[in-house]
Parts: structure tokens; sequence; C-alpha cells
């Protein structure tokens, strides 16, 4: 399920990109990861969209993070702290600790695809024997 970013080679310097420009990019590589487990299930088109708004919708995420923090190193997760640090505003109907957590998964996820991509597939690899 991981190919995608198994072949994947490091792409450009991701050090020189904001953590919320990292947010931005790990937020659609997580849906895009998302889109592609679900795309074999027999559903609907609306039925496919709820499931994989479900699964990238920050609370989803920020669970997400709590099953792999106890495996990411300090680089990875200073990298996450900053991008909870910068998160200054976030939905109303959203708890702001969710949602920082969210963001720092995103930020994550942004900076191993870019930096990293057997990292990444790593992680979601372990994401997708948490979820089944």
């Amino acid at each position: 399920m991981n190919n995608w970013i198994q072949n994947l080679v490091p792409y450009g310097s991701p050090e020189e990109i904001g953590v919320i420009q990292l947010a931005w990019l790990g937020d659609s590589v997580w849906e895009l990861h998302q889109r592609l487990r679900h795309v074999h299930f027999p559903l609907k088109s609306k039925e496919l969209h709820l499931s994989v708004v479900n699964e990238v919708k920050a609370k989803s995420q920020s669970n997400s993070l709590s099953q792999i923090e106890h495996l990411l190193n300090a680089n990875e997760l200073d990298l996450i702290r900053r991008a909870r640090n910068k998160t200054k505003r976030y939905p109303k109907s959203s708890d702001p600790n969710v949602y920082s957590r969210a963001t720092g998964f995103e930020t994550l996820i942004g900076w191993l695809f870019l930096k990293d991509p057997k990292r990444l597939s790593t992680l979601f690899e372990y994401l997708e024997i948490k979820m089944n």
C-alpha cells in the first residue's frame, strides 16, 4: 500500500520551508494516502468522501500522532513542537490542543515526504496496522 511513497526520492530542502507550509503539504499527502487506502472499497463516491474526511479531520490526525509518538526521534518531536507553537489560529469548533497536534502531525508528514519518504512509509505502515 505504501509503494508510492517508498519509491520516492528525497526532494529539495525542507529545512528552508516554514512549518505551516510543511503542514499544508503534509495535509495533502495524508489525504492522498487515505484516498489510496479507500479507493478499493466498493462504496459510492459520497461514502468514499465521508470515509476519507473522517480520517483527515484534526481529531483523527491528533489520534494518529498519539499512535506514533513513541516511534519518533528527537528531531521529529522538535519539528512537531515548533509546528504546535506556531499554530495560533484554529476553527472555533475545534479544541486548540487537538488542532495544534494535528498541525504537528501534518508538518511531520510534509517534512518526511520531502526529506525521508522511506521513513514516512514506515510510519504509515505502522498506522495502518493500528487502524485495522
